[in-house]
């Protein structure tokens, strides 16, 4: 048994307090220890201070900007009213253009899985997207 002052594993702690561990806890307090130096000597070596995980929450709020119920609100909108104007088309070209838009493939993988020319699926595309612009501008 080892004995650790908390106060050097939590900064939370004040004063100083004593307590008994086992020897496999205290060797892997002191092996996060020596990587947590070995990490700071690096940065300081290479001056990489640049980082935004200071662990304030910016880091988390730029990556992971929450809605709001506005916004939800707009894009569920938004999405219902593409998708009303996705089902005025025909048939063949709706499927183009969500294959092409939604699911990301390339106009020529539409002509080569249709087995048409890709010059069809160009101007079907096209149309259906002016048809789209037409009946969402009526809206």
């Amino acid at each position: 048994m080892k004995k650790i002052n908390l106060r050097n594993v939590y900064p939370s702690i004040k004063a100083d307090t004593w307590v008994e561990v086992n020897d496999e806890i205290a060797e892997e307090i002191h092996r996060f220890d020596k990587a947590e130096n070995a990490y700071r000597l690096r940065t300081y070596r290479h001056q990489a201070y640049y980082s935004l995980d200071r662990e304030d929450g910016i880091e988390h709020d730029v990556l992971f900007r929450l809605i709001t119920p506005e916004e939800y609100y707009e894009r569920k909108l938004t999405s219902q009213q593409l998708y009303e104007a996705l089902c005025q088309l025909s048939e063949k070209s709706s499927r183009r253009i969500y294959a092409h838009f939604f699911l990301g493939m390339s106009k020529v993988q539409i002509a080569a899985a249709e087995q048409v020319d890709e010059r069809a699926v160009r101007t079907s595309i096209e149309r259906g997207l002016k048809q789209m612009s037409q009946f969402l501008k009526n809206m």
